[in-house]
């Protein structure tokens, strides 16, 4: 079950774990992390966790706060890997950040307990990662662990939940919430410039394997992305998804990505020429109307991440091809 919630996760571009032999790196605060932050106590899905002091060796074992981490100045000393095979797991909307630091690289598929306490962690940052209840028992003997808000499904905490509650761990609440501002900022420029995005029904749509194909749901991040648009998660896929971040179905019920835009979140040429040969995608409207949007790679990886630093790096080239596909008039041709 973990595999295939990696593989979901992943939109289709899973790989396997990396690592360095390097030794890893101590983070150290920016100067905007201030003493009298703490200590703090945080709320999450199992109880509350306090840290005393401003954190200096801060291990990420979530799918991807790496990105939050590093925007609020922390290095890291080890990074859970994703997909996509990036140096240090990290993408290159937020390799700079690294300043050339190597953390450890931990393994994609399960939390390695050992990997984690050898790098003599003074926090553990899991808010994207699922964790069960005795993974955070276990991680935190090692150090203070904080997991998502139970307000969530797993998978489904919103972004700018998951930046403040970071941001809080860190002592950079201010810093946080200023960079969630400016993003939002961007999506209401965005949303004056293209009222015809609101209220368009939309789906983040993927390919399981060559017989099963599926949409994400509304607590999923990439949904959220259009949500925040002013797009509408169509009723059927709300309903599909039922508690969980996604839902899989036959090809023969395409039907259910028909909608005003559908947006094919793989990101491998080689998955989207196989969506784009299969004989019932050609019945439907959105293909006849040219309402596809088939993003690169490193577009499905940055709505996947959807941080402070991944989204700036997507919405520029994203929405142009969004503006193109909800238009119907298939002679706009969607920018590749």
């Amino acid at each position: 079950m973990r595999r295939l919630l990696a593989l979901l996760l992943a939109v289709g571009v899973f790989a396997a774990c990396g690592g360095n032999d390097e030794p890893a790196t101590t983070s150290t605060p920016s100067a905007s992390a201030t003493e009298d932050a703490f200590p703090v106590t945080i709320e999450h899905k199992y109880g509350t966790t306090t840290i005393e002091s401003a954190p200096e060796r801060v291990v990420s074992v979530g799918y991807s706060e790496q990105d939050a981490i590093l925007a609020l100045g922390v290095v890291p000393v080890g990074i859970r890997d994703w997909f996509g095979e990036q140096p240090q797991a990290t993408w290159p909307w937020a390799h700079d950040l690294l300043d050339g630091a190597e953390p450890e690289v931990l393994s994609t598929t399960e939390i390695s307990f050992e990997a984690v306490a050898a790098l003599e962690p003074d926090l553990i940052l899991g808010v994207t990662s699922g964790m069960t209840e005795t993974e955070y028992d276990r991680l935190s003997q090692i150090a203070p662990t904080i997991t998502q808000s139970g307000d969530f499904p797993d998978y489904g905490m919103p972004w700018r939940d998951a930046m403040l509650m970071i941001g809080d761990a860190l002592g950079k609440r201010d810093d946080a919430q200023s960079m969630i501002d400016e993003i939002d900022a961007e999506y209401a420029a965005i949303r004056a410039e293209h009222p015809e995005f609101e209220g368009a029904t939309a789906t983040m749509s993927y390919v399981l394997d060559e017989t099963q194909i599926g949409a994400y749901g509304p607590t999923d991040i990439r949904s959220q992305l259009l949500t925040d648009l002013g797009f509408v998660i169509p009723q059927e896929i709300v309903d599909a998804a039922g508690d969980q971040f996604w839902s899989g179905f036959s090809y023969e019920q395409i039907g259910m990505l028909d909608h005003d835009v559908l947006v094919w979140i793989n990101g491998e040429d080689e998955i989207n020429e196989q969506i784009k040969a299969h004989p019932l995608r050609q019945d439907l409207v959105a293909f006849a109307e040219g309402r596809e949007v088939f993003p690169t790679e490193l577009e499905s990886a940055a709505a996947s991440f959807s941080s402070v630093l991944s989204l700036p790096a997507l919405l520029d080239t994203l929405v142009p091809k969004l503006a193109a596909a909800v238009d119907g008039d298939p002679a706009t041709e969607v920018p590749a």
